[in-house]
Order: structure tokens, then C-alpha cells, then sequence
């Protein structure tokens, strides 16, 4: 079980995204007085799917620069604690998110563009069953 709990850290990041876009485009509706699953627009989700992005990122990435120093080949840490200790003692909170600007400029928009297609094919199928039903049900 050597680096599960390490290993946990990095699963939260998709779970943390999910939970935020779910939770952003609920509350939205909820505002509007709409059902949840309603259909919104195209900016909308690419909004969500943005602002969830950002959140998960900023609440996982320090794991991600520990690890990637830990796997550096040059790098003389005893193990995670010693990394996050000497990050912190000589960059202060900013060595955590050493690199966060290019990876967000690389996976912002290929998280968009997936969250956009997801929400458009999920409602096509929806709308196709619903069809389909309505057709079997005459």
C-alpha cells in the first residue's frame, strides 16, 4: 500500500472538478427556478467547466509539484514530507504552484471542449431515447 494515501490525493483532483461543474450547474438552475437537467447554453457549460477546472487545480496541484519533484531524478528528498517541508521553508506557499499558469493555458480548454461535447451528446441520447420511447409507446 506504499504511496495510497499520496496516490488519493491525485484521484481527488477529477472528483473535486465533477463535484464543483455538478454542483455549479445545480445551483444555477436553482437560481433560475429551472429543473437541473435542463439543457443550458453552450458559453454555460464552457463557463462551468472553466471555473470547476480552476478550483480543482488550485485545491490539488501543490500534490502534483511534490510528486514531480519526488520523481525528478536529481532530487534528494528522503520522501513527500521532506519535499513538502523544504518547499515550504525555502518558497513559501508560491513553491506549490511552481508551473500552475502553463498547465492551466494547456488543460482549461481541452477541459472545456469535453465538458461541451459531454453535455451536447448526453442530451442528444436523452432526446433520442425519449424519441425512441414515445415512438414504441404508439
Amino acid at each position: 500500500f506504499q504511496g495510497f494515501v499520496p496516490g488519493m490525493f491525485g484521484v481527488s483532483h477529477g472528483a473535486l472538478q465533477f463535484m464543483a461543474y455538478e454542483e455549479m450547474k445545480n445551483r444555477y438552475n436553482q437560481y433560475r427556478n429551472l429543473p437541473i437537467d435542463i439543457k443550458l447554453t453552450s458559453l454555460e457549460y464552457l463557463t462551468f467547466a472553466a471555473v470547476s477546472k480552476l478550483l480543482a487545480a488550485g485545491a490539488t496541484y501543490p500534490y502534483q509539484v511534490v510528486r514531480a519533484r519526488l520523481q525528478h531524478r536529481g532530487a534528494r528528498y528522503r520522501g513527500a514530507w521532506h519535499c513538502v517541508r523544504d518547499t515550504w521553508r525555502y518558497e513559501g506557499c508560491r513553491g506549490f504552484y511552481k508551473g500552475l499558469k502553463p498547465s492551466l493555458v494547456r488543460v482549461v480548454p481541452a477541459t472545456m471542449v469535453t465538458f461541451l461535447t459531454y453535455e451536447n451528446v448526453s442530451h442528444y441520447m436523452l432526446k433520442r431515447s425519449e424519441l425512441n420511447a414515445s415512438y414504441a409507446g404508439t
